[in-house]
């Protein structure tokens, strides 16, 4: 009873000061989440339109900018695809990528809660036995035997506390809990950049197999040409030399359909690598541009918010605070350290004999240790600390400037795709009416085959630039989601099983 009553005072007494030491003050600056810039904007007043223009073609929808919409969870539901929407399910179970960055993410929450460990006493437990041999000469005693034998078995509990008087180890735990907040937010970015990337890949697969169905119809058509072409070479009206000249122009608009093929295979097994598959494991739904929706409503965040939705930007958050947290530890290890050790235990011959009265015996030791002369590690440490600080200051003020550029660039362009959009359509149609026309007047004698070849090659281009401006519409559309941060404030799956709370501590 004595020894449990003495335990009980001892770490009562450990409790008292580990409360009032939380409650001093910490050495080193106190962090403050920048504030988000002032009269921050992403474009000049009056240079931005509400609303894309509009054209009379698959995927030729205005498209509105709405102030301050907020992004869903999901954002990619928006294109309206069951297909897109299964594979990123796929993906978001099985990539390998994202796998890495949870695990990363409990290792620094783990990290974080077992610095914050050190804000309890250490308390350990021992139980010994010792058989030794000792000589008499040794003791200086005359007449004591040469030599002897003791048993000495001993049972102790010892506790050990630094006292946090400066806040160094507050500091510590700051900065790893500053680490585990960078690391959710790696683990955020990871998360949109891989949906975005899976939604830019199905809208290049959608935009490949367009591409190759233009330039098989094309083909057709200047195959059938062709024959236009032999047969009034067969009736002596018209030279060998144009039959030559539109058979090439066949041969030059086949050679560039294995080109868009490999780039539609290397797709493939790019949407297969987002999955975590091998290229052996296709990823099934194959996308066309008619099976993906434009999003009419498109989101403009306030930029007052625009910060706190970036993962990049949150990161860099974090970074700066983890590194104003250091400041607080270079200063407290340039300061007195106070350690207290105490124990408490019995020795006794024997086992029987431990916990007899009379056997029992303790310790307490405070130590003070301050730091004198180290060559000036210590200083050139706690400056190492604020430069590094003030590096981290400039990296994030270089990525919230990236993040505005990046949403800038990405309306700007959403208006640009929509008049490329329209000018491609003129375009593609006008090319085509002028082939027909061409056709007609060679069928009958009125053009010659160069005119013909002219009007091919425009239609040609025409087609192709037409399914390219469909969609590039779709693609900056996804980076516009993508720029704004992607909604991650709107969903919780993405931390599941990945934090580690205080009260989870292990006693190790």
């Amino acid at each position: 009873m004595k020894k449990l009553l003495s335990k009980s005072v001892l770490a009562g007494a450990c409790s008292a000061a580990v409360a009032g030491l939380l409650a001093a003050c910490a050495v080193g600056p106190n962090f403050k989440a920048p504030p988000a810039p002032h009269d921050a904007g992403f474009a000049p007043p009056g240079r931005m339109p509400a609303a894309t223009a509009a054209t009379d073609t698959a995927g030729g929808q205005a498209q509105r900018f709405v102030d301050g919409m907020d992004i869903p969870g999901q954002w990619w539901t928006l294109f309206q695809s069951a297909e897109l929407n299964a594979l990123i399910d796929r993906a978001l179970a099985n990539s390998p990528t994202l796998q890495a960055a949870q695990a990363a993410l409990r290792q620094a929450n783990e990290l974080a809660a077992a610095q914050r460990g050190s804000y309890y006493p250490s308390v350990s437990g021992t139980v010994e036995s010792q058989r030794q041999k000792g000589s008499g000469a040794a003791l200086g005693i005359p007449g004591f035997p040469s030599s002897y034998y003791y048993n000495l078995q001993t049972a102790s509990v010892n506790v050990s506390y630094t006292l946090d008087v400066f806040g160094g180890t507050r500091r510590q735990v700051e900065a790893l809990q500053a680490q585990a907040e960078y690391q959710r937010f790696a683990l955020e970015a990871s998360y949109l950049t891989l949906t975005a990337n899976i939604v830019t890949g199905a809208i290049n697969e959608a935009s490949l197999r367009a591409q190759i169905a233009a330039t098989e119809e094309i083909a057709g058509s200047q195959t059938r040409q062709l024959e236009i072409s032999q047969r009034r070479f067969a009736a002596g009206a018209t030279s060998r030399a144009d039959v030559l000249q539109q058979q090439a122009t066949l041969q030059s608009t086949l050679a560039t359909l294995p080109g868009l093929r490999i780039q539609l295979a290397q797709q493939r097994n790019q949407l297969a690598a987002y999955l975590g598959s091998l290229p052996s494991e296709d990823a099934g739904a194959q996308f066309t541009l008619d099976s993906i929706k434009l999003p009419q409503d498109v989101p403009v965040s306030l930029p007052s918010k625009f910060v706190e939705q970036r993962p990049d930007v949150r990161e860099y958050s974090a970074l700066l605070h983890q590194a104003t947290a250091q400041i607080g530890v270079a200063t407290a290890n340039m300061l007195p350290q106070i350690t207290l050790t105490g124990s408490y235990g019995q020795d006794a011959a024997t086992w029987s004999n431990l916990f007899s009265a009379g056997s029992n015996v303790y310790s307490l030791i405070g130590s003070l240790t301050q730091p004198i002369f180290k060559g000036g590690q210590l200083l050139h440490q706690r400056r190492a600390a604020v430069a590094a600080a003030q590096e981290a200051a400039a990296n994030y003020q270089a990525t919230v400037i990236t993040a505005f550029e990046n949403v800038s660039d990405t309306l700007y362009a959403l208006q640009g795709d929509a008049d490329a959009l329209a000018a491609q359509t003129i375009a593609e149609d006008t090319a085509s009416h002028s082939l027909l026309l061409v056709q007609a007047q060679y069928k009958s004698g009125g053009a010659s085959i160069v005119q013909v070849l002219s009007a091919e090659q425009a239609q040609q281009n025409a087609a192709v630039a037409l399914v390219k401006a469909r969609a590039q519409r779709f693609a900056d559309t996804a980076a516009l989601f993508q720029a704004l941060g992607g909604g991650w404030w709107n969903r919780s799956d993405v931390l599941a099983d990945n934090s580690t709370s205080a009260g989870q501590q292990s006693a190790h």
